[in-house]
């Protein structure tokens, strides 16, 4: 794949990454420390014929970006934890409509206002269930400048695959960091979109919602003839309320399944230092760009760690995750919250030695606190 270098913020190359593929509507609210994205969604969009718009909050801002996906465009909202937890009520919708859109996250401290200017990483248990109910969610998580834009992308392919949101997590740090950046050409990045799937049968054969058990709901955009019923509740293959039994279970497992038995096509991780690592850190964000460093340093000095980062974080790459946890002694989770990824390696591994390098005062966790950690152990 052809690539291009750019110097850009993390913020940029995710508003940037949404334009080339396909976005064609933001709806949102400005909050720091994510609201470059929607500065540049407003300078790009209008100039190829889309729209941006700043609603009254939050709340608001989700509610049209389900309104643009319902017309068939692909459609971007972006936001920090806090406005996660307003948009949550709709994100819940979203997911049992089966509407697709992209959320990106920029994470900072918690809970409740927080630290609006500082780093953190404590919406990962957020954005794995954000909203109630069951359901499946697809978390995707940037390491670098250049995956702030690859990630996005990507999240928009899988919505339209899934039928349903796809959060991306970008951190303070990552988000703001100014710097050089290799990533695919607008040409190459359009000629791998993934649209999500229409019906062009008759109408009175088109049942949006009575599709295979593991399969997502095929919604044709609105106003093209096709008629169907969009809902919260529990709903048939018209998408109209019913308390059928049976109708209602198949729907509830089959938001599980489509996700869950297709787990193949989300798995996406990085192995740095890992073929002969006697201790693994797992980190993911902007973390993990310090624990490149502290390894470079530990194995400078013998003592050979490897690492191990999530991309996609929900559902998490759980068997990899054991099949290094099964022969390594020594394994580290470094996390700017205290410990929100470490339960999942511990459900992932079954092992409940996992230890723990946390840090929860808005402040990046540098190297040298990896380095003396791992020599702790």
């Amino acid at each position: 794949m052809a690539t291009r270098e750019v110097i850009s913020t993390g913020n940029e190359l995710s508003a940037i990454a949404a334009v080339d593929a396909g976005c064609m509507f933001y709806g949102g609210y400005p909050l720091t420390p994510s609201s470059e994205i929607m500065h540049v969604c407003s300078d790009l969009l209008p100039k190829i014929g889309g729209v941006s718009i700043q609603m009254e909050d939050e709340i608001a801002g989700v509610c049209a970006v389900i309104g643009a996906s319902m017309s068939g465009v692909r459609a971007l909202t972006a936001t920090s934890g806090p406005g996660i937890s307003l948009k949550a009520e709709n994100l819940g919708l979203a997911q049992m409509a089966e509407v697709p859109l992209v959320c990106v996250n920029v994470m900072r401290g918690g809970p409740s206002t927080g630290l609006p200017t500082r780093v953190s990483q404590g919406d990962v248990a957020q954005a794995k269930n954000p909203s109630h109910g069951d359901y499946k969610s697809i978390t995707l998580c940037a390491g670098s400048l250049a995956e702030c834009y690859t990630e996005t992308v990507r999240a928009f392919n899988l919505a339209d695959r899934f039928m349903q949101p796809v959060f991306v997590l970008l951190d303070e740090t990552l988000g703001h960091m100014h710097g050089k950046a290799d990533i695919p050409t607008a040409e190459d990045v359009k000629a791998g979109i993934v649209l999500r799937k229409t019906f062009d049968g008759p109408a009175e054969e088109y049942f949006p919602y009575g599709c295979e058990h593991d399969e997502p709901a095929v919604l044709n955009p609105m106003f093209t003839g096709y008629r169907y019923h969009f809902t919260g509740l529990h709903h048939d293959k018209n998408g109209f309320p019913t308390e059928e039994i049976e109708t209602c279970r198949k729907l509830i497992q089959r938001l599980e399944d489509k996700v869950e038995l297709h787990k193949d096509e989300l798995e996406s991780y990085e192995e740095f230092e890992m073929d002969d690592a006697e201790i693994m850190i797992i980190a993911y964000g902007s973390v993990s760009l310090a624990a490149k460093e502290a390894i470079r340093h530990l194995r400078a000095e013998g003592i050979k760690a490897g690492l191990f980062r999530p991309i996609t974080l929900w559902p998490s790459p759980a068997e990899k995750m054991k099949e290094y946890a099964d022969k390594i002694e020594k394994v580290l989770c470094v996390e700017l919250n205290i410990g929100q990824y470490r339960d999942e390696v511990q459900r992932a591994t079954s092992r409940l030695d996992i230890d723990g390098l946390f840090k929860v005062n808005g402040r990046p966790i540098s190297p040298y606190e990896i380095v003396n950690k791992v020599k702790e152990l």
